[in-house]
């Protein structure tokens, strides 16, 4: 096959209208709900599901839930409500903090990451990276907690797997917190509660189970994130969505998508990303995205690292 730039165009209206009977078909056959619920964040994913959704049943049987907690970005609220204003659907604020701190407290967490940063204290803003240099050279996975001091002074400390596994599962309660106010919501209305996550999330694993992962449809698995902004900007996503980094918002200290998980920019991810699907060529790759073949290398083999070790997310709970 050729490999080029335009392996991702799409036509919008076409994608629109497919995603318009899939919900549809769903909401009125399927699981026979009055409406569609959604989770707003203030993320490009979020605002394109309910804008496909207004778009499919009308906004009248569109509800947005705006759900933050004490350490999530403000601008996701603000954003979040705003586009809700602008597509005229219902939607209301739930601070999830008291939820969150009722299953694992943040204070137990706050004395967690002191023992690994002493400086640290309860307030400080926190976060977890990655190398993001994938493409540029060859390095291992590690993960860093970093620390911000009221100086702005950055504290740092590698993580082993078990400190990275103790201080995600907290960043996840914040996740399937937010479902479980959904689900709330959706239970005493009789709605479906639609997901948000994108093919290229999809593939390589960064959803939470039984969180953003565990809804009653997903409609844009098959749409890279790439073209989730072609599917937006058709659709009139407001410019503030469009043009925001991608952003996981479960740490305090900002951190983009492309520090916490994937490791290269969204420039050339979903075009590696299908490449790598499609079992392209890495001459042709290298070519068509002025990269040297040893980076096309070092992203096949993260993807395949990644796509095996989250298998268990996309599959449903064995039975014997």
């Amino acid at each position: 096959m050729e490999f080029n730039l335009d392996v991702l165009k799409i036509d919008p209206a076409q994608h629109l209208e497919k995603l318009t009977k899939f919900i549809v078909d769903q909401m009125n056959a399927v699981f026979r709900r009055k409406g569609i619920i959604v989770g707003l964040s203030g993320g490009i994913d979020s605002a394109c599901i309910a804008s496909v959704a207004v778009h499919a049943i009308g906004k009248e049987k569109v509800i947005g839930l705006v759900l933050p907690e004490s350490e999530s970005n403000p601008i996701s609220s603000e954003y979040a409500i705003k586009h809700a204003q602008v597509l005229d659907i219902e939607h209301r604020q739930i601070n999830i903090t008291p939820t969150v701190d009722s299953i694992v407290q943040y204070k137990w967490r706050d004395e967690f990451i002191q023992k690994l940063i002493p400086e640290y204290k309860p307030g400080y803003k926190y976060n977890i990276t990655l190398p993001t240099d994938l493409l540029e050279r060859a390095s291992f996975s590690f993960y860093l907690l970093q620390v911000q001091m009221p100086d702005g002074e950055i504290k740092k400390k590698r993580l082993n797997m078990e400190e990275l596994r103790t201080i995600t599962s907290f960043a996840n309660i914040k996740i399937r917190a937010r479902m479980l106010h959904l689900y709330a919501e959706a239970e005493r209305r009789n709605l479906l509660v639609a997901g948000t996550t994108n093919r290229t999330e999809f593939i390589l694993g960064d959803f939470c189970k039984y969180g953003d992962g565990g809804t009653d449809i997903e409609p844009f698995t098959h749409l890279y994130k790439n073209q989730i902004y072609q599917l937006s900007e058709y659709l009139g996503v407001i410019p503030e969505i469009i043009n925001r980094q991608p952003s996981p918002d479960t740490f305090s200290l900002p951190v983009s998508d492309q520090e916490f998980f994937f490791r290269i920019s969204f420039e050339k991810l979903d075009y590696l990303l299908y490449a790598w699907e499609h079992e392209v060529p890495k001459n042709d790759v290298a070519n068509a995205l002025d990269i040297s073949e040893d980076a096309v290398e070092r992203a096949y083999k993260d993807f395949t690292t990644k796509n095996r070790a989250t298998a268990h997310l996309r599959e449903v709970p064995n039975t014997l």
